[in-house]
C-alpha cells in the first residue's frame, strides 16, 4: 500500500523522458523513513501512521518527543509526519522504500516556500502604486505591509520520472516548494489516483 514518504530536497537537474525530451526534474532524497508510531481508530479515534525522517542528536529533542522514538525503538528523527489511512494497517504492512512510486505516478508534493522577508504591496500584491511624475512623493506606499514566503505549499499532480532504488531518490517532474536541503511530503496524489493492473 502506498502512503507516501518524507525526504529532503536535494535540487534541480534534467532527465531525457521515453520520448527523448529533457525535462527539468526535482530530485528528493528519501531513504530512511521509520515507522514511529501506528495509530489506531480504537485508541485514538483515526487510522494513521507517523513516520521519521532524517537523523537528530539526542540532545535537540525535548523528553516527550525522545521518549516518543524511545518507545518506538528507532533513532530519533528531524522530521515526523502523520499519514492517514482508511483502516488500521497490521503489523508490517507499510511500505516505505522509494519503490512504492513507479515512473508515470503522479504526486503531491508539500514543502515550505522560500521566505522573502517582509515585502510592500506592490510586490506582495500586485498593486500598481501611485503617480511617478515630478510632483509625487509617494511612488510605492504602504511600504513593507507583510511577510512574504515561508509558508505551507503543496504542488499537486507532479509526474514521478525516475526512481532510483540503489541512491534511495526520486526525480519529480516540475519545481517542488523550498530551498534545498528542505524537508518535503510526497504522497500520491490525490486528484489523479493510480491505476495500475
Amino acid at each position: 500500500m502506498s502512503i507516501g514518504l518524507l525526504g529532503q530536497k536535494i535540487g534541480m537537474t534534467s532527465v531525457y523522458d521515453a520520448n527523448g525530451k529533457l525535462r527539468p526534474v526535482t530530485v528528493i532524497a528519501a531513504g530512511d523513513n521509520v515507522v514511529v508510531r501506528r495509530i489506531t481508530a480504537e485508541r485514538d479515534g483515526y487510522s494513521a501512521v507517523q513516520v521519521g525522517f532524517g537523523a537528530q542528536k539526542e540532545s535537540r529533542l525535548n523528553n516527550s518527543e525522545l521518549g516518543a522514538f524511545k518507545k518506538a525503538g528507532v533513532e530519533p528523527k528531524r522530521f515526523s509526519r502523520e499519514f492517514r489511512v482508511q483502516t488500521d494497517l497490521p503489523e508490517g504492512e507499510v511500505n516505505l522504500s522509494v519503490t512504492q512510486f513507479q515512473a508515470g505516478d503522479f504526486v503531491d508534493v508539500i514543502g515550505r516556500s522560500k521566505g522573502k522577508g517582509f515585502q510592500g504591496v506592490m510586490k506582495k500584491h500586485n498593486m500598481h502604486g501611485q503617480g511617478a511624475a515630478h510632483g509625487s512623493k509617494t511612488h510605492r506606499r504602504n511600504g513593507a505591509i507583510g511577510h512574504l514566503g515561508d509558508e505551507r505549499v503543496t504542488v499537486q499532480n507532479l509526474q514521478v520520472m525516475q526512481v532510483r532504488e540503489s541512491e534511495k531518490i526520486i526525480l519529480v517532474s516540475g519545481a517542488v516548494p523550498g530551498s534545498n536541503g528542505s524537508f518535503v511530503v510526497v504522497r500520491p496524489a490525490i486528484k489523479k489516483p493510480v491505476k495500475r493492473s
